[in-house]
Formats: structure tokens, C-alpha cells, sequence
């Protein structure tokens, strides 16, 4: 596909999540319907849809319009990218610019530099202050690519050697002793031999500063109660060399994790019901995401006050069922990959409020500004 081709294949996609199809149904469809798209074509239009997801506020003002074609306009123009290079309609081109699309626009300070709903804003300054418009630019852009060393299988040393002969570039990273930043050739990681061999896994910096804040002991018994796809679950297991816990509300979301389990070497056991009680429980709680808004940007578009309510409802009930599963001077922790203060800070109040027999032992925020996502992490002693 030529790099026009591309452009119309992104206007495509984004026409069917303006129509409310979700992104990524939206782009695999578009795939399935494409077979002459290659790797490189596919990555290339994935990438133009997340750009203006990322800065879609700002792409409608300066393109003119919502539609896909006044998106992709309105970001090449952020970019400093003459359009009707572009848009030429020769082959599989976009049709060239009409004068009413040309006039729509054309004033270049039309743009929201926050790119966020106007009912999320003040929830950004309130939880955020200062901080609240470079964090809201830092999710304008692409997020690093993170990769986690398996300190069962791997040192950093070995891990980046492994990785150097698949021509995978990488740097430590300060958030974490086993974090590595990918700088060249990010596709391949999937197909290397230190992934497929176990030495490495995908998990951005802040969320493995997380684990590492963790009380972990290497005799502690240990439940990652939201498990999810269970990359927490993976990395506390790689931390005290024993068995972690693993349970989801919805199981299906660690149907890979055995498998990832056996190629960590890591002893990670999927738990439909918790029972007993534990030193240590995780809950890495549902949550608006906005913290890791730089890879899913859709999420900041699509969340609404009552979801952000809802949200906050679940995570109080998650807090308090959790608790029931700390042993006598536990720790209960509590994250989100959140930045909004009511679903961290003042979540975690909320619940030393009504639940007597808790103290708070400790608190992180962790901003993209740090170099990894926004993250939030409380861990709370049982005193009772």
C-alpha cells in the first residue's frame, strides 16, 4: 500500500468508530476485508487511527470536522504535513480536498492542547493541579514500549544480548531494576527468542514499579485478586520465586496465562474462588484507564460521569470483598492505572473511613511524566 492508500484506509476506520464501532473491531475488520494489507501496512494504519484517537479534539478542530476524512486532514496538519500531498485521489488515494474543506479549519490556534471531554477537565485539575496540563499532553502521544525482565530466567545483561540478536535495541529504565525500554524494532519483540523463551514479558515501567513497591516475602502467601491477563501476578511470582494466586471475576481474561506462567517458569495458580487468607492482596482494580490513555486512547472519548460513578461503586465493593482475604497483620494493596483522584486518593479514604482495623502504610503516584503510564498505588496494614 502506498502511504496515501494508507491515509484512506485509516479515513475508513475511523468512519466506523465515529458510527460506534469499537477501535479495535473496527481495525480488524478493515484487516480481514484487506488481504493485500502486509504487517508494515496493517501497523501503519493502526497507528494513524491512534494518533487521532489520541488528539481527536484537536484534529476535529484544526481538520474541520468529526468525519474520518476531516480527522486524518486535521492531523497532518498538527504534524506539519501538507494534506493535498495527500489527498491527491490518484490510485487509491483520498479524493482531493474540496474548497469547503480547504476553507474549514484554517485558523491553526483552534486547537485544545488538553485533547480531553470539557466535563473531564476540571477532574484533571482537581486531581492533578499543576501537573494536570502536561500530564494531559503527555497522553497526546505514543506511549514507550516497556519490557519486563523474568529475574527467574534472566538478568539484564542476558535479557539485552538475547534481545540485540534479534535486532531489538533497548536501555534500563530508572522506574524499575527490571524494566527495559524498547528503541528500535518494537514488532519483533513477539517473534524473539527472549520472549518465546520466557526471559522477557510486556508490562510498561510503572506498573512493574508497582510490584516492586509490593511487601513481597519470599515465603508469603500471595493473591492478585482483578488478575486480569495476569502480568502483576507474572512479576510477583518472578519476585519471591514462589506461587502467586491468581483470580479474576471474569475467568476468561486468564485463559493465556497458564501458558505464560509455563514459559516464565513461574509458579502463577488460577483460583476461580479465593479461599483462606493471604500476606499480601493485589487488587489492581477496574478503573477509567486514564492513566494509560497514551495506548488506549479510545477509553477518555468513551467514558462518561455515570461510567466513572459506576466505576468508583465497583472498585469500594472490590476493596471491601478483598479485605475479607487478608490475614492478621496483611496487607491489602490497592492500584490503578489511573490518574483521577476519585478513584484513588479518595477511594482509599473512603474506605479507611467505613472499614475500622486499617491503617495506611503507604502511597505512590506514579505520572506519564515519570516515563511509564499513571499509575496509583496504596498499600493498607491490617491493624485489627
Amino acid at each position: 500500500m502506498t502511504p496515501a492508500a494508507r491515509v484512506q484506509a485509516a479515513i475508513e476506520v475511523l468512519d466506523r468508530i465515529g458510527d460506534g464501532t469499537p477501535a479495535e473491531q473496527a481495525l480488524t475488520n478493515w484487516a480481514r476485508g484487506a488481504r493485500y494489507a502486509g504487517s508494515g501496512d496493517r501497523a501503519a494504519v493502526r497507528d494513524h487511527v491512534f494518533d487521532v484517537l489520541r488528539t481527536r479534539r484537536s484534529s476535529a478542530a484544526r481538520g474541520g470536522g468529526a468525519g474520518g476524512r476531516a480527522l486524518m486532514r486535521g492531523r497532518m496538519l498538527l504534524q506539519g504535513v501538507d494534506p493535498e500531498t495527500i489527498f491527491t485521489g490518484e490510485g487509491h488515494a483520498p479524493a482531493p480536498l474540496g474548497a469547503d474543506e480547504l476553507v474549514a479549519g484554517a485558523d491553526p490556534d483552534a486547537v485544545d492542547l488538553m485533547d480531553l471531554p470539557d466535563w473531564l477537565i476540571p477532574l484533571f485539575e482537581a486531581s492533578l493541579g499543576a501537573d494536570a496540563r502536561p500530564v494531559a499532553d503527555a497522553l497526546r502521544h505514543r506511549a514507550p514500549v516497556f519490557l519486563r525482565v523474568n529475574t527467574l530466567k534472566a538478568d539484564l545483561d542476558k535479557a539485552q544480548a538475547a534481545l540485540s540478536d534479534d535486532g531489538i535495541a533497548t536501555q534500563p529504565h530508572d522506574l524499575s531494576p527490571t524494566a527495559l525500554e524498547v528503541l528500535e524494532n518494537p514488532r519483533r519483540i513477539a517473534g524473539s527468542a527472549a520472549f518465546r523463551d520466557g526471559l522477557v514479558e510486556l508490562q510498561d515501567a510503572a506498573s512493574q514499579a508497582v510490584v516492586d513497591l509490593l511487601p513481597l516475602r519470599r515465603d508469603a502467601r500471595v493473591l492478585d485478586y482483578c488478575a486480569g491477563g495476569g502480568g502483576k501476578a507474572l512479576a510477583m511470582a518472578a519476585r519471591t520465586g514462589g506461587q502467586v494466586f491468581a483470580h479474576d471475576a471474569d475467568p476468561g481474561r486468564m485463559r493465556d496465562l497458564p501458558a505464560r506462567a509455563t514459559r516464565a517458569d513461574a509458579q502463577v495458580v488460577p483460583v476461580p474462588s479465593p479461599t483462606g487468607r493471604y500476606d499480601l492482596v493485589l487488587c489492581d482494580a477496574p478503573c477509567s484507564g486514564s492513566g494509560a490513555w497514551r495506548r488506549a486512547p479510545e477509553g477518555k472519548w468513551a467514558l462518561t460521569p455515570d461510567r466513572l460513578q459506576d466505576l468508583c461503586a465497583t472498585q469500594a465493593e472490590i476493596l471491601d470483598t478483598a479485605q475479607g482475604f487478608v490475614a492478621p497483620g496483611g496487607v491489602l494493596a490497592y492500584a490503578t492505572c489511573s490518574v483521577l483522584r476519585d478513584e484513588n486518593h479518595a477511594q482509599i479514604a473512603a474506605f479507611l473511613d467505613r472499614t475500622p482495623g486499617w491503617q495506611l502504610a503507604g502511597e505512590r503516584q506514579f505520572l506519564p511524566s515519570d516515563g511509564g503510564d499513571g499509575f496509583y498505588l496504596a498499600c493498607l496494614k491490617a491493624t485489627g
